[in-house]
């Protein structure tokens, strides 16, 4: 222990020597709340000081052409409550203090604490109550919207910023949520695009909204992605949207498209019933777990032999797809992980409907981009590491598109 440490242990032993219960602590005139209030007391006046040059009561003050000119209240919120708190003023009327700015209400922090509630999905009528249960701090939902909107233009910048040249792998997907528009509820489509990087990290491009989720509004999202930058991608994995691969190879035209396996397997079981669904599911999984393509294709006939005459939509479905339900047979097994399927980002999307399902109908589009751009904030600071077997997928990505990795 720092003699730092053992000094301020001491402190706290003497302050709360005489506390006798938690409120005497955390309560409305609890020692929590009134140190929180010394302390801003004692850094503005130590900005006065900064400010006139000389301490209070000092010779040099005298005949320099200001002087302290007594104090102000003000009531401003903080995380330990509301606080009363005296702000000195100099005689000139040209002190501008820094801790707390004139026309501040709120100390740093507090906004912070605002937006981190509203990230987890609560409401705005939620969070005053959170704040006033935990806090004592009387909150409307005029200032809360106040606090959040101010993401707005973070959202703005973050969505137009420019992208890397060359992304290996990039995940297509939507998610849906409720808005509603003059007195209308609406379902809308929330796209997103992430990517992997050359570095092996995740990156969320963007994200983009329309009543329904179609190829056409696709095509739509990455023409901008081209336009922000993106010259390349290696293989492009999707979920099965009818006209979706096409959209993707009219902008990115050498882009393998991988349809994914996991969404056509659960598009299949659909048409079987739950008694046979185990074994249904096992001989799909012969199909995209071969070791190599002609594996797969001898599966696929296996399964059409045992089950066309039952299931007869499930193997023409298979086929009709089977050459961008293939793509990952070319690849070995570190890059076939990472692309036979679009885990990568259905499990972001499970993430975000997480903090969506408590959320009725939003009131506005704007106000459904600020709760997913900050949870996607929160999910995204736990991406710390490379996918996994990155630099093994790397050495073949260079060895397979060396005309096409940077230079």
């Amino acid at each position: 222990m720092t003699s730092i440490e053992k000094k301020t242990d001491e402190l706290l032993d003497e302050l709360l020597k005489e506390c006798n219960s938690p409120k005497e602590v955390l309560g409305e005139h609890g020692l929590l709340k009134q140190l929180s209030k010394r302390l801003v007391e004692r850094v503005l006046e130590a900005e006065l000081t900064e400010h006139l040059g000389y301490a209070p009561h000092a010779q040099e003050g005298r005949g320099s052409g200001n002087s302290r000119n007594g104090k102000s209240k003000k009531r401003v919120q903080s995380e330990a409550g509301q606080l009363e708190i005296e702000v000195p003023r100099d005689r000139n009327g040209n002190f501008e203090p820094q801790l707390v700015k004139k026309r501040q209400r709120r100390l740093e922090g507090f906004d912070e604490k605002v937006l981190a509630l509203y990230a987890r999905g609560l409401s705005t009528r939620e969070i005053e109550a959170q704040l006033e249960e935990l806090y004592g701090v009387e909150v409307s939902p005029a200032l809360i919207s106040q606090v959040t909107d101010a993401v707005l233009e973070e959202v703005r910048a973050w969505q137009s910023r420019p992208l890397s040249a060359v992304y290996p792998i990039l995940y297509f997907d939507a998610l849906f949520v409720k808005s509603r528009q003059e007195g209308m509820v609406k379902t809308k489509a929330v796209y997103l695009a992430l990517g992997v990087n050359l570095e092996g990290e995740k990156e969320l491009l963007g994200m983009w909204m329309s009543e329904n989720e179609g190829a056409k509004f696709w095509l739509s999202v990455f023409n901008e992605l081209k336009n922000r930058g993106v010259e390349d991608c290696f293989i492009a994995c999707v979920d099965g949207l009818k006209g979706l691969p096409e959209a993707i190879e009219a902008v990115f035209p050498q882009a393998q498209v991988q349809l994914c396996i996991v969404h056509k397997v659960r598009g299949s079981l659909k048409y079987v019933p739950w008694k046979q669904r185990r074994a249904v599911a096992a001989d799909l999984r012969a199909i995209y777990g071969a070791a190599t393509l002609a594996e797969a294709e001898q599966a696929l006939e296996r399964f059409s032999a045992r089950w066309d005459e039952t299931y007869p939509a499930i193997s023409p479905s298979w086929r009709a797809d089977w050459s961008r339900l293939t793509v990952f047979f070319d690849y070995p097994p570190q890059i076939r992980r990472a692309i036979y399927t679009t885990n990568a980002i259905e499990s972001l999307n499970y993430s975000l409907r997480k903090v969506l399902k408590n959320r009725g109908a939003f009131p506005t589009d704007e106000a459904i981009f600020k709760v997913l751009y900050l949870a996607l904030n929160n999910i995204t600071k736990k991406w710390t590491q490379p996918i996994r077997d990155w630099k093994a997928a790397l050495n073949q990505f260079v060895i397979l598109f060396a005309e096409r990795m940077p230079k």
